[in-house]
């Protein structure tokens, strides 16, 4: 949701325009049908999870991502009933969560806090959409989801026990280009990028204006829209995320997910982690 929030706000600002490149901006709501029609070449760009972009590779692998648009670092929670005091109390608790992506990766380090395993607990497959009707129904005690499902949740009783603001740089959307697209069009790329974060920073900086053309462009309330636990990721947090050296480097996160998947079984092989990644295009042509 929140890439479609910066997106339109390129469109009408013209941050692309600005920068020499033409953009045409699809906003869906199936994120599963956009993945195939960019496999299928549809697409030049996409922008996926971090864990969405290592799952896509073990399938299509000729694929980068170029910048990182955002971090959560708060706005993905786990709320549960309240009952269910910390993380420990899960143990033998019905726990849901959108399996076999993120957010499975996201309540197993959770666990992994509280010196917990997925085997710990009963993991349901649900979306964050559900949580709020399923904690009040007791189908589950405790569940993943963000807002604007987490005020349901709370005004049902739920309270927050974990949040992304415990697991700095696991929940990172990046930029995906197409092999093709950067061998053939880098100029556009590196355009392209510098428009997004322009859109960034001007939404950091004009909050009020930002939110009322977003919510005339999406035609949604503007008292749902808010960076509360959201970090717009400038050049010079991707230049950090982007070293290896960095604790929370996207390389190092890349493998919590890779090796996840690998052992779950999600995927059987993806390609070296670091030919999935592009930092070029966040510097001027050299």
């Amino acid at each position: 949701m929140l890439e479609s929030i910066q997106a339109s706000l390129l469109k009408k600002k013209g941050f692309f325009k600005a920068q020499g490149v033409d953009v045409e901006l699809i906003h869906k709501l199936y994120i599963q049908l956009e993945i195939a029609n960019f496999s299928a070449g549809k697409y030049d760009c996409i922008i996926l999870t971090l864990g969405g972009l290592i799952n896509l590779s073990a399938t299509n692998p000729d694929i980068q991502g170029v910048a990182v648009i955002d971090e959560s670092t708060g706005a993905d929670v786990v709320v549960a009933q309240s009952q269910i005091k910390t993380v420990a109390d899960l143990k033998g608790k019905k726990l849901g969560a959108n399996l076999g992506g993120f957010s499975e990766v996201f309540v197993t380090e959770m666990l992994k806090n509280a010196n917990l395993t997925s085997d710990d607990v009963n993991l349901l497959k649900l979306e964050a959409s559900e949580i709020p009707q399923h904690l009040k129904n007791n189908v589950i005690q405790a569940g993943h989801t963000w807002e604007p499902y987490l005020s349901e949740a709370i005004k049902s009783g739920g309270h927050i026990i974990f949040s992304s603001k415990q697991t700095p740089g696991l929940i990172l959307d990046i930029i995906v280009f197409r092999g093709d697209t950067v061998r053939d069009r880098p100029e556009d790329i590196r355009a392209f990028v510098r428009g997004w974060l322009q859109a960034s920073a001007y939404w950091k900086a004009n909050v009020q204006e930002g939110n009322a053309i977003v919510s005339k462009e999406l035609k949604i309330p503007s008292n749902t829209l808010s960076l509360e636990g959201v970090n717009l990721t400038d050049l010079a947090e991707n230049q950090k995320l982007f070293q290896s050296s960095n604790p929370n480097s996207i390389y190092k996160t890349a493998k919590i997910y890779a090796d996840f998947f690998i052992r779950s079984g999600n995927v059987t092989r993806i390609p070296e982690l670091k030919s999935l990644f592009n930092s070029s295009f966040l510097n001027p042509p050299s």
